[in-house]
């Protein structure tokens, strides 16, 4: 594919990579300000780095044959590892992020019908209406500047009431889509107390600065529980996804989930999936903006789509370039596990209790695996290009058994909400911008926001 990315095609600025290791106390001030910073050259250039750091051995694999093997072939071998646990399960519960074992197989049993092709499928006009409302509002910012970041936000709120949560969520949506933020800003910095294992009863800083928006979560879920499971016992109710998930049996036991369980899964969907479309979305939005070609030839195709009904199959080139996007700016830059046995990755080593990490944010620019790596092409994703991908070296949702269970509901919703914002306004980007920076924070996101000139098109 090495035509496909000439010399003009636009390269997103970026951290570099380090070409010397940070001492201790360096790596842990970069790591807690942005971990996608403390890479290094080799973990770009090579397919597997091995080394001893402050949190024991570390394994980083790019080869997509051993991570098949990770997560795949040998999974049983390797599970969630405690740092990810640490952060994430005093806000989200214990749901299909965080659960392990046989807790998370019998959700996943439970969950997986729910996100069926044919249930996405289903939802497509409700995206398509969610894409017409932030086309109209939009449409009247025309010559002014607009907070990219903020409507994508929105939407993808606007996009969860209505195939989720269908009678509305309880009060403000944006108070929600801040509780969102403040929760992700909150936890994602690396604390060093997880670095360095010590236990869960000491307090960290991050955690309790959480502790407000989890609460305002759970108030939230609660209340939408209580009102549906009202609903249903009357005989009625949407069959929204919240209905569904109520309602929801594993088929080996006929059991439904615990309260406790649909109310970490309803986080989980509210706090992880409306933000990594809505960080999907930017990213793309922004990527067109320096990319003239690119922009013209999504509007030629959203333009030649029927008013008002995108579907996933008339957007090709639409997806390509969200799909680019995230290979790019992958909503979670990386994904760990803990060997729970020993393993071999040829001649390297991997102790048990040592950990492993598989890297999007590294293994989607990776020079073994990708042509001109830097550059913003989405004609890879292309149906005549996808082949041409090797597989286990494009990981945006993660891959396995415990890939995510949404992945085919966030593509379908950001290529239709992107198609509906290309349709109805061009943006820019101001000259006097602030650097465009990817801040790793659970997920990626613009370190300053996005903030861009709009114009409305015919």
């Amino acid at each position: 594919m090495g035509d496909l990315a000439p010399a003009n095609r636009f390269r997103p600025a970026v951290p570099p990579p380090l070409t010397q290791p940070l001492g201790l106390l360096d790596f842990l001030r970069a790591a807690r300000r942005n971990p996608i910073t403390t890479w290094a050259d080799a973990h770009f250039r090579l397919p597997v780095v091995a080394a001893e750091g402050v949190m024991g051995r570390i394994t980083v694999v790019s080869e997509p044959s051993l991570i098949r093997r990770v997560l795949i072939d040998n999974a049983d071998a390797y599970r969630k590892d405690d740092l990810q646990r640490r952060v994430l399960a005093p806000g989200l519960g214990n749901g299909l992020l965080s659960a392990e074992g046989d807790e998370w197989k019998l959700q996943r049993r439970t969950l997986a019908p729910i996100f069926s092709a044919r249930t996405v499928r289903s939802f497509e006009a409700a995206m398509n209406a969610s894409g017409a409302r932030i086309a109209r509002r939009l449409r009247r910012r025309d010559g002014m500047r607009v907070d990219v970041a903020l409507e994508m936000t929105r939407t993808t709120l606007d996009v969860l009431e209505r195939t989720i949560f269908t009678q509305g969520l309880p009060g403000d949506p944006d108070a929600l889509g801040r509780a969102i933020t403040r929760f992700l800003e909150a936890v994602g910095p690396i604390d060093p107390l997880d670095v360095f294992g010590v236990p869960d009863f000491v307090p960290r800083i991050g955690r309790l600065r959480a502790r407000p928006a989890g609460r305002f979560f759970a108030e939230i879920v609660d209340e939408l529980i209580t009102r549906r499971r009202a609903l249903m016992a009357q005989g009625e109710g949407p069959q929204d996804l919240l209905t569904l998930l109520l309602a929801a049996q594993d088929p080996e036991t006929g059991n439904g989930l615990t309260d406790l369980a649909v109310r970490a899964n309803i986080v989980t969907f509210i706090a992880a999936g409306h933000e990594t479309t809505a960080n999907a979305l930017t990213w793309a939005l922004y990527c067109l903006s320096q990319d003239e070609a690119a922009q013209e030839r999504v509007e030629a195709e959203v333009d030649a789509a029927p008013e008002g009904d995108f579907t996933l199959d008339a957007l090709p080139f639409t997806r390509a370039v969200v799909e680019e996007g995230m290979r790019l700016f992958p909503p979670v830059p990386f994904l760990s596990r803990q060997a729970v046995r020993g393993d071999r990755f040829g001649r390297i080593k991997v102790p048990s209790g040592s950990l492993v990490l598989i890297a999007p944010w590294v293994l989607h620019r990776h020079h073994l695996l990708w042509d001109d790596p830097e550059a913003f092409v989405p004609e890879r994703f292309l149906p005549e290009n996808r082949d041409a991908i090797p597989r286990f070296s494009y990981l945006p949702f993660g891959a396995g058994p415990r890939v995510c269970i949404g992945q085919t509901f966030s593509v379908q919703e950001a290529a239709i909400l992107l198609a509906h914002v290309v349709r109805a306004v061009r943006f820019r980007l101001p000259d006097d911008h602030p650097p465009m920076t990817p801040l790793h924070r659970v997920t990626l996101r613009p370190e300053h926001g996005l903030k861009m000139d709009a114009t409305a098109r015919n």
